[in-house]
């Protein structure tokens, strides 16, 4: 087939996907993330002085990330970001698997799992969701 005949069906196809793009729901835009367990430990957090308060933001603490094409731990250094208001930041941090040492990146959470006053906290919780790390500490 030659290129002017091609056209019609990429526009086609691009009008249909952009079409399918506008009837997604705001469930199936969630984000995905992958973890990948690594069987190297993450070093000691570096001591990083925390800077005098800034108003509408928050200071978000440096933290040892997986530098994959070095196969080594690399240090993200602290910084400030803008605060969003009705969110809680939970730091990224590091767990340890069955299968090695799994990064939990930092999120902002909607007002802090145990601020919702619905119980969800509890063992008791009929959502079926536990946040990542809360279950080993018990509160799931």
């Amino acid at each position: 087939m030659t290129d002017s005949a091609l056209r019609p069906a990429r526009a086609l196809l691009l009008a249909a996907l952009l079409g399918s793009g506008l009837t997604l729901s705001a469930g199936s835009l969630a984000q995905v993330s992958v973890n990948i367990a690594i069987g190297v430990p993450p070093p000691a957090p570096i001591y990083e002085a925390v800077p005098a308060p800034r108003a509408g933001y928050v200071w978000m603490p440096g933290y040892w990330d997986w530098d994959e094409p070095h196969r080594k731990h690399a240090w993200k250094k602290g910084r400030w970001e803008r605060e969003r208001p009705g969110y809680v930041y939970e730091s990224p941090r590091w767990i340890q698997s069955r299968d090695g040492w799994v990064l939990v990146p930092g999120r902002w959470d909607q007002g802090g799992y145990r601020d919702k006053g619905n119980g969800n906290q509890s063992r008791g919780n009929k959502s079926g969701h536990c946040p990542p790390g809360h279950a080993k500490k018990g509160e799931c």
